[in-house]
């Protein structure tokens, strides 16, 4: 459910010389209209399961508060400058308790101008609740915490009780401004013994009211708001809105809050695509440009950076410095490829990138220390070379692997998510002959022209003509084909011991047997046999002929467990076929298991939708495409109460697949961004809205 909050009371000023008449007319503007936090601020409020997301922007102020209710008591903010947040863990309880967020607003200005915050009024009922833990600094610090890690030595932090108020409070590791939390008991009572703090109601089954202050003095990021965002073209979906402007910046898009408030190269580029038609020029090229920042000498894209404290404590254990000079992660290799087709989108195909892209190409990077006209041609480079193993052999060991030493390497990052293969269909079969088309397109479009020489474009021309082959012989590589015998008892023994219902799912198979991709290729270059929606990437940036498009649209749109569809939506993976051990691997409990990605249906529409603008499809696969268009649509729709959520899972129950929060239960391997930005992508597509 999405609700605004309803604030407390105006933002204080910042400087007392401001005048009497405009904070008069704040204070009218708050009486009149509760449901902004002012002129300026966003607040926006998402509950999901037992957790509830309040979000606050206004100005150098960003937070995202997090209050979980249930058993397992959490009271969490993350800040996007830094990365950074603080969090109270309290130890688990019996009974269920009941937090209630009654209001976020800014801090007013304290001793320290380089801290900004939020204060947050609570309520709880079921207390008493015992304090477990509290951490303070980078938010990879917090989710590693989260998922049962000690603190780090160097950023423990004790608390210090002082009548009706508990607080953390510590510098950063270098000696910057830091992070303070604090508990603030405005009715109830704080009780200190035998080494624990125990927040208590004044009488049984009372109410403790509390007020969190939580701030960071990271540096704050620059919002992209209003109308540097968005043109008229976007959807009108609030919800989607907010959490878009929430993960929007002038230095950077950020891939998910609470966990994932920063730079993540994949999540930038597929969320740029998408949203392209709807976002305004500033708003693609500040995430462009962000990408191509963060090159490796190589051209290489990164996945994440480690920025802040994080930087701090990697680079204590690497050199013993502490440096907060950001560490770019350069681990996976699916990005490298996406990153031309994306900027070939914006500034070959898109008229308004066409107007700009001679003057992007030559702006300055100054984390480059180059043009992005110099950053984006050793991408360009790096991949032309990568293509020429396989364009002279195309044999399984010369596709694209991932790194030594690594189960991850595209988006699927958990390490069971590409089911223990080695070589991933969407880099080989759709990312690397996308991005082969795209060096041909820049090549003929002239605007490399003054930035490659003779040489090294005549270099990107030979690459550019490897893509038709490479498309077509790495798609044999992982064709996975069974009879209809084979198919039946698979799907038989799967849905009873999912517990689910099998004879739809029988039903459209038929008599032919069945063939679709591989999710991987193992190390000997065996087929890994997951059903998987990474099909949507091919039909978004492929060209798959008539027969293959049928095909792998077939697979996809089957009932589960026969295929990826059930009613809460397009699940990202299917190990039907893959045995019984992959089965347990890839469950509803999984991250990148049976679970749906909203940003993957978004994929798979858009995919949907530009193959049906061919000319050369035969009726009845034209028909195929818009039933699976038109089920999709359904399914998207469906899912309105967690579009903006990063992923949700399913049970079965009363004859249905219902939706069940990913990380709601303790069974699940982690838990879902209540704001992730591909997830947002549907604000490009007005008909998921209608």
């Amino acid at each position: 459910m999405t609700q605004t909050l309803t604030p407390t009371g105006a933002r204080l000023p910042a400087s007392l010389g401001r005048s009497l008449r405009r904070l008069a007319l704040a204070a009218l503007l708050t009486t009149l209209a509760p449901a902004t936090a002012g002129a300026q601020a966003l607040q926006f409020r998402i509950d999901e399961g037992a957790t509830t997301n309040a979000f606050y922007q206004d100005g150098p102020v960003a937070a995202h508060v997090l209050a979980t209710s249930g058993t397992r008591p959490r009271l969490l903010v993350a800040f996007p400058a830094g990365n950074s947040g603080v969090a109270v863990w309290f130890a688990p309880t019996t009974a269920p308790v009941q937090w209630t967020l009654q209001s976020v607003r800014a801090q007013p200005p304290g001793d320290d101008p380089a801290m900004h915050g939020v204060v947050a009024e609570l309520a709880l009922r079921g207390g008493p609740l015992t304090l477990d833990k509290a951490a303070l600094g980078s938010i990879r610090v917090l989710r590693d915490v989260q998922l049962g890690q000690p603190i780090p030595a160097q950023v423990e932090t004790a608390a210090k009780v002082a009548a009706q108020r508990i607080s953390w409070a510590r510098r950063r590791l270098d000696g910057a401004p830091g992070y303070r939390v604090a508990l603030e008991i405005t009715q109830g009572r704080v009780v200190s013994r035998a080494g624990t703090i125990t927040l208590e109601p004044e009488r049984p089954n009372g109410t403790v009211h509390l007020r969190l202050f939580a701030s960071t003095g990271e540096t704050p990021l620059t919002p992209l708001a209003g109308g540097e965002l968005l043109n008229a073209k976007a959807a009108h979906d609030p919800r989607m809105r907010n959490a878009l402007q929430f993960l929007s910046y002038r230095e950077k898009f950020l891939a998910g809050s609470w966990r994932f408030d920063t730079y993540f190269g994949r999540d930038t580029l597929m969320s740029t695509r998408l949203l392209m038609p709807v976002l305004q020029p500033a708003a693609v090229e500040a995430g462009l440009g962000a990408v191509l920042a963060r090159l490796s000498p190589q051209g290489e894209v990164a996945h994440e950076e480690d920025i802040g404290e994080f930087a701090i404590l990697r680079h204590l254990a690497s050199d013993g410095t502490r440096s907060d000079a950001p560490i770019y992660d350069y681990g996976m290799i699916d990005g490298d490829y996406m990153l031309a087709p994306v900027m070939a989108a914006w500034l070959v195909e898109d008229p308004r990138g066409q107007a700009r892209a001679r003057a992007f190409l030559a702006a300055r990077n100054e984390l480059q220390h180059s043009s992005n006209g110099q950053a984006l041609l050793r991408n360009l480079l790096h991949v032309a070379r990568n293509s020429e193993a396989f364009a002279a052999a195309p044999t399984f060991d010369h596709l694209l692997a991932l790194k030594p030493g690594r189960m991850t390497g595209q988006w699927r990052d958990s390490e069971e998510g590409l089911g223990r293969g080695r070589y991933p269909f969407d880099v080989n079969v759709v990312w690397m002959p996308a991005a082969l088309r795209a060096i041909g397109a820049f090549v003929d479009s002239g605007l490399l022209d003054g930035v490659a020489d003779d040489a090294q474009r005549q270099a990107l021309r030979a690459a550019a003509a490897r893509a038709d082959a490479w498309e077509r012989q790495a798609r044999a590589l992982f064709d996975v084909r069974l009879d209809a015998t084979q198919a039946d008892a698979a799907l038989r023994t799967y849905a009873r011991q999912l517990g689910v219902p099998v004879e739809p799912a029988v039903a459209s198979l038929g008599n032919d047997g069945l063939t679709f991709p591989a999710l991987s290729l193992d190390a000997d270059g065996r087929p890994v046999p997951v059903l998987h929606s990474d099909i949507g990437f091919g039909l978004l940036f492929g060209r798959p002929d008539p027969d293959t498009l049928a095909r792998e649209v077939a697979a996809v749109m089957r009932p589960f467990p026969a295929g990826l569809i059930t009613d809460v939506g397009m699940v990202v993976a299917n190990p039907v076929f893959a045995g019984q051990a992959a089965w347990a691997r890839l469950g509803p409990q999984a991250y990148h298991g049976t679970v749906v990605w909203a940003w993957q249906q978004a994929v798979m529409l858009a995919g949907l939708r530009r193959q049906l603008a061919r000319d050369d499809l035969p009726a009845p696969v034209r028909m195929q495409l818009q039933q699976a268009q038109a089920r999709l649509l359904e399914l998207i729709k469906a899912a309105g109460a967690v579009r903006t959520s990063e992923l949700w899972s399913w049970r079965w129950e009363q004859g249905r697949y219902r939706i069940e929060p990913f990380g709601a239960q303790g069974a699940h391997e982690d838990e879902s961004n209540a704001a992730q930005l591909w997830s947002t992508v549907f604000l490009a597509d007005p008909s998921t809205h209608e």
